[in-house]
Order: structure tokens, then C-alpha cells, then sequence
């Protein structure tokens, strides 16, 4: 690959992901005006756990039906469309009649839980198309920084433009993002439906990917099943990795649901002012962490990776744990910065590691990645949300991401085993090497001597090789 097309890759790559931080953005702001707007619409509570719980199946739906929409869908298109489809249902949401308001907050949640994760998805496992090998880092960096930046706008600006501006204006710059959003994806040198050609390519990869027993058992529609579970054991640790995952997003459902409480029991008067600077704090950890792998990256050529993913893990659950220990506020803040560093180094390793993967299981493991996530996220709201009327915030939040360290301290022991192992492999290999090479000029020494002799048998008999003589070194010597 030249310069000029390296540096035009990495152009476009920075273009797609301004337009994903300004979609972000109004995702962040859809969270709290589509959450506020349901409670404001049906004066239930409960419309609010379901608006958010429809919002996540469809997230899990499309998890799962992520590899077959790749199938038939490239990448290009299903990331035009995710966009599209989420600005039309807001758009649905402001024209709605009022009689249908209820029905269609349903809808918008599930179109854009769905939209959400095909979107992302499809952004993960196609990084390494856009910005080619050895920078995966560096993109994946760009990315998180962007999406961190992006939550706090949308999160701090949600109360302010609501209040001012009013819930349709509110949708209405939420569509205008997404349709941004769009219009940068347009940008990438990428067609927008995949030739004939390639489905059927890609088609047979995953089948090939999934082994006979798809085949066999299931016939060609139920290929997809088989080859995700591949995906799993096709990187060491993979499936216990994509399990912490799980886990994780649980315990990050638990600190979500426990801040506001924790905030109003710190200060009651003002409960928003510790759950801003919470995030503000935990976003600009995030950011420099990511600056920090940028340049490390670009120093070395190597990348953090599946070890830095569980110490990462450790690192962010056990300060999420403290952030509720009461300590002053000073000392809180730090542990804010260290948590957001920690969630930025997970992801960063998380998604490369992901992406070392081939292009079919690839989008395969991203597709179970957000199943699981969406699944732990949507249990652990439900249960944290239940045990929070019950014990403090301090305790739930401490087994939640206790539950995270436990596993992640599973997964670095295993991924550590496994490094023995491999450098065990490798000083073998190099021992054995080694031999052969000390073997090899003894031999050439003493088939040189019995060539000496030979010549010397030759030269004394005239009667051609000598008896036992190397009959090559003779024959050379004699003609």
C-alpha cells in the first residue's frame, strides 16, 4: 500500500468517524429526551423500564441477525441504513398523532435498539478493511474517543436542550445526526450492495467456517449457527473473553442504575452535580488513555491485547467499585479519571483482539459480542434495579463488578497459561533448531575426511574410488 493511499484511507476513516461521534451524540441525547419523553406521554414509571427493555431486545435481536444482513448487505449499505432508519423514526415520532404517540415510542425504541447495534457491528468488524493491517489500534482509539466525547456532550446538553428547546426539537437535531452521520458513510470507497459474487464467497467462507456439522445437520439455512460458534474457539480464549464481556456490561448496568441514588444520597439538594462530573471526569480518562495507546502504538508497531483486555477489565471494575466507597471527593475524582482510562483500555484491546479474526468469523464475533452485551446490560438493569430497593449502592456495585474481577482474574491466568505455553513452544523449537545446526558441520566434517580418504585411496591405487569413500567427493575428485 503507498502513502498517498494510506493517507487517504486514514482521511475518510477520520471523516466517518466525526459523523459516528455526532451520531453518537444524538444517541446519548435520545437516551435521556426518549426516556423523559415516555414517562411524560403514559405517567408510568414502568412505561420506561419497558421502553428501555424493548430497546435492548432489539439490540440482542440484531446481534444475533448481524452475519446474515452482512451476508447479503455490504458493509457500506448496512451502515447508510442504520442511520436512515433511525432518523425516519424520529421523524415518525414528531409527526405521530397523538393518539399514537405510545405505540410509536415502541417502535422508534426497537428501530433504533436494532439500527444501534447493526450500526456498530458492522463499523467493528470492518475497521480493518479501512484502514488496513497494523492500525487497528490507532482507529479503534479514534473511535472510542470520539463515542467518549460524545456521551458527555449528549448527556449534559439532554437537560438543557429538552428544557429549552422542547422534546420535538430535541428528536429533530437527533435526525439531523444520523442523517450526518450517513452522508459521511457515503464517503467510503465501498459499494453499496456486494456483487453476486462475493455473497457467495462469503457464503461458502462461513459455511467452510462452520464444519460439516451445520452442513449435515442443519442444511445451508442454519450455517450462521455453526460458524459463530467458531468464531469462538477460533482465537485462544476467545468465548471466555466474549463472556467477560457479558459480565462487564452487567456490571456497568449496575453502576449506571446506582449513580443517580448514590448522587441523591451525597446531596439531595442538587443530585446531578456528582453524576456530571462523574462522567465528565470518567470521559476525559477515556480520551487520554486513548492519545496514550495512539502514541504507543506508533512507537512500538504493537498493540495492546488480550492481556491488556483482562487487566483492563480489573482495573475499571475494581475502580467503579471504589467511585461508591464515600471517599472525598478529590480522591473520587481520580478514581473517576482512572476508571474511564481503564473502560478505554478494554475497549480498545476488546475490539482489536476481535478483529484479528478473517473477515466471515470476524463479523460473526461481533455479532455474539453485542448479543451478550445487550444480554448482560438488559438482566443486569432488571436486577440491579430490584436489589437497589433493598441493600446500598456500595454493596450492589461491589458484587456486580466483584463478579467482573473474579472472571477477568480467571481469563488473565488462562491467557498467561497459554503465553507459557506458546514460549515453552518456541524455546523447544529453537533448542531442536539449534541441535540441527551443531549437527550439520559435524557431519560435513566427517564427510569431508572420508572424502580426504578416499582421494588419498584413489591416488594410491589408480583403481578408481576407494572403498568406503564418499562416492560423490570421489567421483568429483576423480574427474
Amino acid at each position: 500500500m503507498t502513502s498517498g493511499t494510506a493517507a487517504l484511507q486514514e482521511r475518510r476513516y477520520r471523516i466517518l468517524v466525526t459523523g459516528y461521534a455526532i451520531s453518537s451524540y444524538g444517541t446519548f441525547l435520545n437516551v435521556v429526551a426518549l426516556s423523559l419523553y415516555v414517562y411524560a406521554v403514559t405517567d408510568r414509571a414502568l412505561a420506561v423500564g419497558v421502553f428501555m427493555a424493548v430497546r435492548l431486545a432489539a439490540g440482542f435481536v440484531a446481534g444475533l441477525a448481524s452475519a446474515a444482513v452482512l451476508a447479503r448487505w455490504s458493509p457500506k449499505g448496512v451502515m447508510f441504513w442504520a442511520n436512515v432508519a433511525q432518523a425516519a423514526a424520529l421523524l415518525l415520532l414528531v409527526l405521530a398523532p397523538d393518539g399514537f404517540r405510545t405505540g410509536t415510542l415502541f417502535a422508534v425504541s426497537a428501530v433504533v435498539g436494532a439500527s444501534g447495534t447493526l450500526f456498530m457491528v458492522t463499523l467493528r468488524s470492518s475497521i480493518p478493511d479501512m484502514v488496513g493491517e497494523g492500525r487497528h489500534t490507532w482507529a479503534n482509539s479514534l473511535m472510542v474517543s470520539g463515542r467518549s466525547m460524545a456521551m458527555v456532550a449528549g448527556f449534559a446538553s439532554s437537560g438543557v436542550v429538552v428544557s429549552l428547546l422542547g422534546y420535538t426539537a430535541a428528536f429533530l437535531v437527533d435526525m439531523a445526526t444520523f442523517l450526518v452521520c450517513a452522508l459521511t458513510v457515503l464517503l467510503l470507497p465501498m459499494p453499496m450492495s456486494p456483487a453476486r459474487g462475493d455473497e457467495e464467497s462469503d457464503d461458502e467462507k462461513g459455511s467452510q467456517g462452520g464444519g460439516q456439522e451445520g452442513e449435515g445437520a442443519d442444511g445451508p439455512g442454519r450455517r450462521r449457527v455453526p460458524a459463530a460458534l467458531v468464531a469462538l474457539g477460533a482465537v485462544p480464549v476467545l468465548g471466555l473473553m466474549v463472556a467477560l464481556r457479558g459480565i462487564d456490561a452487567l456490571g456497568s448496568s449496575s453502576h449506571n442504575a446506582a449513580l443517580p441514588v448514590y448522587s441523591t444520597e451525597l446531596d439531595a439538594d442538587n443530585p446531578a452535580v456528582f453524576v456530571s462530573v462523574f462522567w465528565c471526569v470518567w470521559a476525559l480518562g477515556n480520551v487520554l488513555v486513548q492519545q496514550v495507546l495512539q502514541r504507543y502504538t506508533k512507537r512500538t508497531g504493537r498493540s495492546v491485547g488480550a492481556l491488556g483486555f483482562g487487566l483492563g477489565t480489573i482495573a475499571m471494575s475494581g475502580t467503579f467499585i471504589l467511585a461508591f466507597a464515600g471517599l472525598p471527593w478529590a480522591v473520587t475524582v481520580l478514581v473517576a479519571l482512572l476508571a474511564g482510562a481503564a473502560d478505554g483500555l478494554t475497549e480498545v484491546s476488546y475490539t482489536s483482539h476481535l478483529q484479528t479474526l478473517p473477515s466471515p468469523l470476524r463479523t460473526h464475533a461481533f455479532g455474539l459480542s453485542a448479543t451478550v452485551e445487550n444480554l448482560g446490560f438488559g438482566v443486569g438493569m432488571i436486577v440491579v434495579a430490584a436489589a437497589l430497593d433493598v441493600f446500598t449502592p456500595l454493596s450492589v456495585v461491589g458484587v456486580a463488578h466483584g463478579a467482573a474481577i473474579v472472571l477477568a482474574l480467571v481469563y488473565v491466568a488462562r491467557v498467561l497459561r497459554g503465553r507459557g505455553a506458546q514460549e515453552a513452544g518456541e524455546a523447544q523449537e529453537t533448542h531442536e533448531a539449534h541441535e540441527a545446526q551443531e549437527a550439520v558441520p559435524a557431519s560435513e566434517a566427517r564427510e569431508g575426511k572420508q572424502v580426504e580418504q578416499g582421494e588419498q585411496g584413489k591416488g594410491e591405487s589408480g583403481a578408481g574410488p576407494a572403498r568406503g569413500g564418499h562416492r560423490d567427493g570421489a567421483e568429483v575428485s576423480g574427474g
